[in-house]
């Protein structure tokens, strides 16, 4: 199946922002969160839109931690707001952010023993907390309360549930890979090999 050997404390995964190959993923994917979030997705209302965006925030909070999450969230929207010429909106930034810090905290600490049960788990608590509170909060004032927040919630709870039911399936399947698996914790070890030897 699928190994996650990294340290799994708070302060092991913030020692992987020395680590120059998960700075090279996590830029890697904070363009891509940006770039398909803002370009490849379908708009359903002003206020929702079916896309992939938060994936590659979500993967980095599992892969990395809730630190190197959080940061790909935050570079993900300011990329995407600057491909699109949107200036940014602090609270829906905070959403993005939040994305890859409950992620990482999820899968982090709850259910590790099961990595299927953790994933799905991070992927959903991910989305409650930063898609549809924080987010739908920031676009509520973003469009200066022209649409009531309850519709924009019912638009939105079942949009997510479905983002999330994908989501998860694609980092299942690519965690299920045990080359994938292994290059992954190759990456987070990588440091602690090298002041090893």
């Amino acid at each position: 199946m699928y190994t996650t050997k990294q340290n799994n404390t708070a302060v092991g995964n913030i020692k992987l922002f020395g680590n120059v190959r998960v700075l090279i993923i996590a830029a890697l994917l904070t363009a891509l969160s940006g770039a398909v979030g803002k370009v490849l997705s379908i708009d359903v209302m002003p206020f929702a839109r079916i896309g992939i965006e938060n994936l590659p925030i979500v993967m980095a909070g599992i892969w990395f931690g809730p630190f190197v999450g959080g940061a790909v969230g935050f570079g993900a929207d300011m990329f995407g707001c600057l491909l699109k010429g949107f200036p940014p909106n602090p609270v829906t930034t905070l959403g993005f952010v939040s994305i890859g810090i409950v992620s990482g905290l999820v899968s982090m600490y709850m259910f590790r023993s099961n990595k299927t049960l953790s994933i799905v788990l991070a992927d959903l608590a991910a989305h409650i907390v930063g898609s549809m509170i924080i987010k739908t909060i920031g676009l509520y004032h973003l469009f200066g309360g022209q649409y009531p927040i309850t519709i924009m919630f019912m638009w939105r709870v079942p949009l997510y549930i479905g983002i999330v039911i994908v989501e998860s399936a694609v980092i299942l399947l690519l965690m299920k890979n045990r080359a994938f698996s292994e290059q992954i914790d190759r990456m987070c070890n990588y440091g602690k090999q090298r002041r090893s030897s």
